[in-house]
């Protein structure tokens, strides 16, 4: 019997996943994380703590297995996207990992703009320039830790940086490089137009190739820290959001997915790159050059819920659902802005903040839960409407991440959305799509789709719209737009009052 193993860095959380030749699912552990924030807008993290939660699920895993590491064939991997690592001449890193939900960088986004101008970000980067994301990361530490930046030889992602502990190799593939605002989407190669404007060197980035691309081996030292055989073949791997579409079998265009993790996407598969004049969704590269995904993303999404979770002492999810399922749609007239972190998709906009519009005496905070869940899914129709007026559609939607595994949450969506949903049986899907990449790189899958087809199975509950929910959820999603339009000057003061205090 041959083994696979997916392994998915989160910003929580990284967890591993093993399969086994046939797609069956065979062990499933998770190592837990924080990430800093050390002033106020700032996320990030030592990658030590990465390595160390990998040796630690790794190692557990290939216990829980009980067959010889050497029947693990191959490993990939998924990664939380955008982050920027920097490591120095001798590969050691020059500084924490700054993450994608940083916000650090606004004055290098608004330099940047200019910098690039507004017909090359339309033709070249196809994507919004935000904060979080690699480039502009990067070019905050020229500009604040010029020591730093002076040492660093070598810029990537994160899940790259557990490749190269595992295998000694420095590489990317082209769905992460993609997301980092220095690539150029069309052409699926680093754009030098782009790094000659801001000045930044071509050499400190990593040679890219597809998903499942054999890159390398498992070497000694790294077989020794996490349990695996020395030689274990080590496969590229892909950015979060490509591997979970794999682990959901979303992989051909005309299928979609909608996934409620910390952050929330709705992520529709593309035959081509899907030009967008607003500026207001993301266009990246899939599992190879001739794969694009086009999707909008909602900052704080299941990080809304737990958030708003924690002020009651942690109440136990599964009763939160039960008590979420008993409350009407809409919530007692409630309606949530979920902008804690503020918004990529369709504002994109970092200084926005959370509200909660139409509490009364009587509002429960299970009412409060419930609208917190039913401002999430507003917030990804406004993604899935964007991606509708790009001409494209799908009959369903695919649900993962933390928000599948609550039934009164996937029907809100199906309200919402006026879409069926169906959901994965394997709950961590992006590392079911890491474990399918290493097949593919191993030779055990013939393909990506070979590889769906093996493991990808789909629970027998689908979620369907309750036409009358739809009705009052359309009342409900024109004032959620409508609060959203009213408040932004307001809310944009408040993110500016709280920072100057030092309070957000």
């Amino acid at each position: 019997m041959a083994y696979l193993m997916g392994i998915d860095l989160g910003t929580s959380s990284l967890k591993v996943i093993i399969i086994d030749d046939q797609g069956n699912l065979k062990v499933q552990t998770a190592q837990g994380y924080r990430f800093d924030s050390p002033e106020v807008g700032f996320a990030e993290q030592d990658v030590s703590v990465w390595w160390q939660a990998c040796c630690n699920a790794v190692r557990q895993a290939v216990e829980l297995l009980g067959a010889p590491a050497s029947e693990i064939k191959a490993v990939s991997f998924s990664g939380q996207m955008h982050g920027a690592v920097l490591l120095d001449s001798e590969l050691q890193p020059v500084r924490p990992a700054i993450l994608h939900c940083d916000a650090r960088s606004a004055q290098q986004v608004a330099e940047m703009k200019a910098a690039l101008g507004e017909d090359l970000i339309r033709s070249v980067v196809l994507n919004p320039i935000y904060t979080g994301f690699l480039l502009p990361s990067l070019l905050w530490v020229r500009d604040r830790e010029p020591h730093n930046y002076q040492r660093t030889r070598h810029a990537f992602l994160p899940k790259d940086y557990l490749k190269f502990k595992l295998s000694g190799r420095l590489t990317s593939d082209y769905s992460d490089a993609s997301a980092t605002l220095a690539f150029d989407i069309k052409r699926g190669t680093w754009s030098q137009e782009i790094l000659d404007r801001v000045q930044v060197p071509a050499e400190i980035l990593p040679e890219c190739g597809g998903t499942t691309e054999a890159v390398g081996c498992v070497t000694k030292e790294a077989a020794e820290a996490t349990g695996l055989a020395e030689g274990t073949i080590v496969v590229n791997g892909g950015g979060d959001q490509i591997m979970q579409a794999i682990g959901a079998g979303a992989v051909n265009p005309g299928m979609a997915t909608v996934n409620i993790g910390s952050s929330g996407q709705v992520c529709f598969q593309c035959d081509g790159p899907i030009v967008n004049p607003k500026l207001n969704t993301n266009t990246f590269f899939g599992y190879d050059r001739d794969r694009w995904i086009t999707m909008g993303a909602t900052m704080t999404a299941g990080l809304s819920l737990a958030w708003f979770n924690s002020l009651f002492g942690k109440t136990d999810y599964e009763q939160l659902n039960r008590e979420v399922a008993n409350i009407r749609p809409g919530s007692g007239g409630l309606i949530f802005l979920p902008y804690l972190n503020g918004e990529r998709t369709p504002h994109v906009n970092p200084n926005l903040r959370g509200l909660f519009l139409g509490m009364n005496p009587e509002t429960t905070r299970y009412q409060m839960a419930r609208a917190v869940m039913e401002g999430v899914a507003f917030s990804l129709r406004e993604c899935l409407e964007l991606c509708w007026d790009l001409g494209l559609t799908a009959s369903e939607l695919i649900a993962s991440g933390g928000g599948a595994r609550s039934a009164p949450w996937l029907q809100i969506q199906a309200d919402v959305y006026n879409l069926p949903l169906k959901v994965s049986a394997v709950e961590e899907q992006a590392g079911l799509g890491a474990a399918i990449a290493a097949g593919v790189g191993a030779g055990i899958f013939a393909s990506i789709n070979e590889g769906c087809r093996a493991a990808v199975k789909y629970k027998e509950e689908r979620y369907y719209p309750n036409q009358a929910n739809h009705d009052l959820y359309r009342e409900y999603y024109q004032l959620f737009k409508e609060t959203f339009a009213s408040s932004r000057a307001v809310m944009e003061k408040a993110a500016q009052l709280g920072r100057a205090s030092g309070m957000s």
